[in-house]
């Protein structure tokens, strides 16, 4: 792996970020989700390499004291490198150094690959939320509940 940069994704971006989205998911988000986050002034994040290339990114949305991991993609063809534990280091960095206590995200039942990295990674499973996620054919996919706690900075 060459050397990676993590960059803070803005509206000028959404154009590359759309490219991955519409690949990696079968029900991706819509340029108008990726503005309502940045006008929301949720935590967009990107994973590039020496040439500026997108790898990955996620989307955090702080709920009290929780971080929501509300999207989080590694380009297809750049998965299997260790670039999605890179960002998902870097999303914990982002949410402990904000002082948060966790991480919150949802997965599709179906995602057997994400919800390995996600474990391995220390997410624990917390619950389900049935018919969560729209799915083929007008039908509904239950999703993980997974949240990872952050390590808590002492106060004096």
């Amino acid at each position: 792996m060459g050397k990676h940069d993590f960059c803070k994704l803005v509206f000028a971006d959404v154009e590359r970020i759309l490219l991955i989205e519409e690949q990696a998911h079968s029900h991706p988000w819509t340029r108008g989700n990726f503005y309502d986050s940045l006008y929301s002034g949720h935590e967009l994040t990107g994973l590039q390499n020496s040439q500026q290339e997108l790898l990955g990114y996620f989307v955090l949305m702080p709920v009290v004291d929780e971080m929501h991991l509300l999207d989080f993609v590694v380009a297809r063809e750049h998965q299997g490198q260790g670039h999605a534990l890179l960002l998902l280091e870097h999303m914990s960095l982002c949410a402990s150094e904000k002082n948060f206590l966790s991480v919150l995200l949802e997965v599709r039942i179906s995602n057997r690959r994400a919800i390995e990295i996600y474990q391995r990674y220390g997410f624990s499973e917390i619950g389900r939320r049935k018919s969560y996620y729209p799915a083929a054919e007008n039908t509904r996919e239950d999703a993980i509940v997974m949240r990872l706690e952050l390590p808590t900075k002492m106060k004096l």
